[in-house]
């Protein structure tokens, strides 16, 4: 029997309070990277790596339950890679490394240049501690469980993409440098 691919879950909930009190005059995922919203940059890469995707943009009181409800949403999945939507240059291969990876482990995270990004990939087996998280934190939790018995994976990609999120103005004209250098 083939094993179901995993679902890239597209965390989009966040309030993006640090983006507005860095000037920026909408949500950091409305703001506009190379003309088209942040979001659609993200979404289009998602798209394009041919993995079922589900997008999270109801609003949670924290990042640990968007993830629950999340991964509630999408029970029957072969595993998720957790994507936050503000990573709008992830490239679709990487996200198809991520995935590709799982199998050979219980959790998957990309390294680029030393510093580990995201998406973060785990293993359907981690479906029940994910689905009981709350709070701000994330999966963080869960991964430094799994990191404590070897069962992480890393991933070194040469995708900038993983470790570049649109916090702030000026993480925003960093992406449009990248994004423009990527298309010279």
């Amino acid at each position: 029997m083939e094993q179901r691919p995993p679902t890239v879950i597209v965390l989009a909930s966040g309030r993006g309070e640090r983006f507005l009190a860095s000037g920026g005059a909408a949500h950091k995922l409305s703001a506009l990277l190379g003309g088209r919203p942040v979001l659609e940059h993200t979404l289009a890469a998602v798209r394009e790596s041919g993995l079922p995707w589900h997008l999270e943009d109801v609003g949670h009181p924290g990042m640990g339950d968007s993830i629950a409800a999340a991964v509630r949403a999408t029970a029957d999945a072969g595993g998720w890679l957790i994507l936050p939507a503000d990573l709008p240059l992830v490239q679709p291969a990487t996200l198809r490394r991520i995935a590709e990876a799982l199998p050979r482990w219980q959790a998957v995270q990309p390294v680029h240049a030393g510093a580990r990004g995201h998406p973060v990939g785990f293993a359907a087996s981690n479906g029940p501690a994910l689905m009981a998280l709350a709070g701000p934190l994330g999966a963080a939790s869960v991964l430094r469980a799994l990191r404590a018995t070897n069962a992480v994976g890393e991933v070194e990609v040469d995708d900038a993409g993983v470790v570049m999120d649109i916090d702030t103005l000026a993480d925003l004209a960093r992406a449009e440098a990248l994004l423009l250098s990527r298309r010279a």
